[in-house]
């Protein structure tokens, strides 16, 4: 692998540089020639800057077992670009893999089976009219084999009848002729509800089978009409078929970064057409794993309301007599040993060849660990404490070979691979790279713990107070840095030690950031030099990965606890680092941006710039416009029922929380970046936003992405939003050694302009 780059150069050169190392997203065993030679399979994916989109392709290796737990690892073929794929998944043995792509010249879906003879299925989808589009996102998304390897298995939207041709009326000579069936008139404008941000073209999700042997698709029946089935796989002996639940009556709220939503664990039996609930009836459960030997099966299961993210339980039950255990409980409050599972959802290939153990990753702190869970001792060992790497994902586990990537602020992922010892030997793994990304020269990182003060509470309560931030430096420079500010959005979200290019481009160009949220940032434009910055991001109280009782603690204090927090990490890292106190600035969306909005508020000469994506700014205006109208009242800590409408003292108490009600004190430069389609904040909220700030004179620029979601998503779009936000924090910062200051007061000076004026990128 070539070298990371040496010098800082353009913003654009140096993020393409830095972009340049790529992701692995999916792996998978199969067994080769000997029971101790194992094929690899990886799917990576990277920017491709000068093509406007994904570069995906495809890595093979051989690995042995070289004894003693040690392997052998080498490439065994020439990288692959992958076209049009949509989802792959491998069978038990290894030995076929079934792949679902989009024929880019009909825009069909088919699925097909590859093996190593080559194709030996190949399934028009759309052409069948079966069913929809198959689900490609999380959390419904599955593509899973039957152990008999006969079988697919797929979740895909509902059949609609296609739509009417016109009206009798409208059609020239047919007046008087009358419908034959008038109940189906005007079918094709009936609403539909969507499940919401990122999946705003999904319904009525329906569990699909392929039998591979007849080559016929059936759509499977007996699933409850008020339940959406997602995350499917077979049951032991391929005579039914487990899947995930979710209630969508009365009606849906959004499912994306959502654990919360009231789901259960079901049990499909094909021959009878039972359907049966295997987890609580009134819980959150998701992320069915059937263990090996088919006698237990995992899963993970959250309380219902309350935040959307939240620690979870991991539960097991026994298949045949369908009892089930609390393996791992929720965690008040998190100990040096364990903080509790905060994971979206399990691996999934995550049992070890014993059906005993698990491992599975999640983020502990400001750190993404992997664990060891026992599942019949009930007992955690970290695999990956103390490692330099801050991020770690589980790719597979299978044949006890766990295959994982590990990065860090200032690595590229790296691929590794290890052999699971024997019980109680787990530790120390041996990890062999793969690919191993070298670091970037001149970044540096440090975990930054920061006490909260008590406010009155009991020293016991005070355990809750604790938090976190992360500070990415660049190489050391005889000026001081400025920083730029950092808050992650959620706001139960976390921002752990892993390699984000954006960032590192960042901090190689010379910003100081204090980040709590990562969200998409592209290249930068060329031309440009930056000034010599750290990054830091900033893991308030009520981030993931620090106990429950901090995730609840947040309940009822947004606009306050978690703007308090964000601004000590700043005062404490102004303290104890070489930052410019003049130079600050302010990058964040979401509820990261809302954050961000109340210290310009409440501070308004502290910070020189500030960029925002999908800002909050208006609370109670997104009762209506959100997918997620119930958390309006639950982050306020008022109740929240389907049936709830807005009263007269809800409203005014969101109003109170809300930044739009202190703007006309915001007197920073900001460049808001807006997607229309976003779902989870209105893009109204940065509409009315960029008019008040305009009415007051404060230098304002609104960039609107037609095709953006709430992330921002997309390679060209990702740039773009980089591009600017750096030429922002450069026109309004100053350049290398350059610090902005008025002579007469001291300050860095503002961009000036009456009622109406917009500052440009400079």
């Amino acid at each position: 692998m070539a070298a990371a780059p040496q010098g800082a150069g353009s913003p654009a050169a140096c993020y393409q540089e830095l972009s340049r190392f790529p992701a692995v997203t999916r792996a998978a065993l199969g067994a080769a020639a000997g029971a101790q030679t194992f094929l690899l399979y990886t799917e990576c994916s990277r920017p491709d800057l000068p093509r406007r989109r994904p570069l995906r392709f495809s890595r093979l290796y051989s690995l042995r077992h070289a004894g003693d737990g040690r392997l052998a690892a080498s490439h065994a073929a020439l990288s692959t670009e992958i076209h049009n794929q949509l989802l792959s998944q491998d069978s038990p043995t290894g030995q076929l893999r079934a792949v679902l792509s989009r024929c880019p010249r009909q825009g069909h879906e088919l699925l097909e089976v590859w093996g190593s003879s080559g194709r030996s299925h190949s399934v028009d989808l759309t052409a069948l009219g079966r069913h929809g589009e198959v689900y490609t996102e999380r959390p419904f998304a599955c593509l899973a084999w039957s152990r008999s390897e006969t079988r697919l298995l797929y979740v895909a939207e509902k059949s609609r009848p296609k739509p009417r041709p016109p009206c009798p009326w409208d059609v020239p000579g047919a007046a008087g002729l009358v419908e034959e069936d008038e109940e189906e008139e005007g079918e094709q404008f009936v609403y539909h509800e969507d499940w919401g941000e990122a999946l705003s073209t999904r319904s009525e999700p329906v569990l699909c089978a392929l039998d591979l042997e007849g080559c016929s698709i059936s759509v499977l029946e007996g699933v409850p009409g008020h339940l959406s089935p997602g995350q499917a796989l077979w049951s032991p002996g391929d005579r039914g078929v487990v899947f995930v639940g979710w209630w969508h009556e009365p009606f849906r709220l959004g499912l994306s970064a959502c654990s919360n939503r009231r789901s259960g664990i079901f049990h499909l039996d094909l021959s009878s057409g039972r359907c049966e609930l295997l987890s609580a009836e009134r819980a959150a459960a998701c992320s069915p794993r059937l263990s090996p030997d088919g006698r237990r099966l995992l899963y993970l299961e959250g309380d219902l309301g309350g935040p959307h993210r939240q620690c979870l339980r991991l539960r097991m039950l026994t298949w045949q007599t369908r009892q089930t255990v609390t393996v791992l409980d929720v965690v008040q409050e998190p100990t040096e040993a364990f903080a509790g599972l905060y994971a979206e959802e399990l691996p999934p290939r995550c049992w070890a060849a014993d059906s005993r153990r698990v491992v599975l990753g999640t983020p502990q702190r400001s750190r993404t660990d992997l664990l060891l869970v026992d599942t019949e001792a009930a007992t955690v060992t970290n695999l990956t404490a103390g490692s330099p790497e801050g991020h770690w994902e589980l790719l597979t586990l299978q044949w006890d070979l766990l295959v994982a990537t590990c990065s860090a602020p200032h690595q590229p992922p790296s691929l590794v691979v290890a052999v699971l010892p024997p019980a109680c030997r787990e530790l120390p793994l041996r990890w062999v790279p793969l690919e191993d990304a070298p670091t970037v020269p001149g970044i540096t990182w440090k975990t930054l713990r920061i006490a909260a003060p008590c406010g009155g509470q009991s020293s016991a309560a005070c355990g809750t107070q604790a938090f976190e931030a992360l500070l990415l430096s660049p190489p050391a420079s005889s000026a001081p840095h400025p920083l730029i500010v950092c808050p992650h959005g959620g706001p139960h979200a976390v921002f752990d030690a892993h390699w984000r290019p954006s960032m590192a481009a960042l901090c190689r160009l010379g910003f100081a950031v204090l980040l709590g949220e990562c969200w998409g940032l592209g290249a930068p434009s060329s031309g440009d030099v930056a000034p010599t910055a750290s990054i830091s991001p900033v893991n308030y109280r009520g981030s993931l990965g620090f106990g429950q009782a901090g995730i609840t603690a947040l309940l009822g204090r947004v606009g306050q606890q978690d703007v308090a927090d964000t601004q000590l990490a700043v005062e404490q890292a102004l303290r104890s680092e070489p930052l410019d106190p003049q130079r600050l600035a302010l990058l964040a969306g979401s509820h990261g941006a809302f954050i961000a909005l109340h210290l310009l508020a409440r501070e308004p000469e502290r910070y020189q710039a500030c960029a925002l994506r999908g800002p909050v700014s208006n609370l109670p205006a997104l009762l209506g416009t959100s997918d997620i109208p119930d958390w309006r009242y639950v982050s306020l800590g008022l109740p929240y029922s389907f049936e709830r409408v807005p009263r007269a003292e809800d409203v005014a108490a969101m109003l109170l929380r809300s930044p739009i009600a202190q703007a006309a004190r915001v007197r920073t430069p900001l460049l808001l970046c807006v997607g229309a389609r976003d779902r989870r904040v209105s893009p109204t909220q940065a509409l009315e936003l960029h008019r008040v700030l305009r009415a007051t004179g404060v230098p304002v620029r609104l960039l609107w992405y037609p095709e953006g979601g709430h992330a921002l998503a997309g390679t060209e779009t990702q740039a773009d939003v980089f591009r600017n936000c750096a030429r922002w924090f450069l026109r309004h910062l100053g350049h290398l050694g350059q610090p902005r200051h008025d002579s007469s007061t001291g300050t860095a000076p503002r961009a000036h302009g009456g009622p109406g004026a917009t500052a440009g990128p400079g």
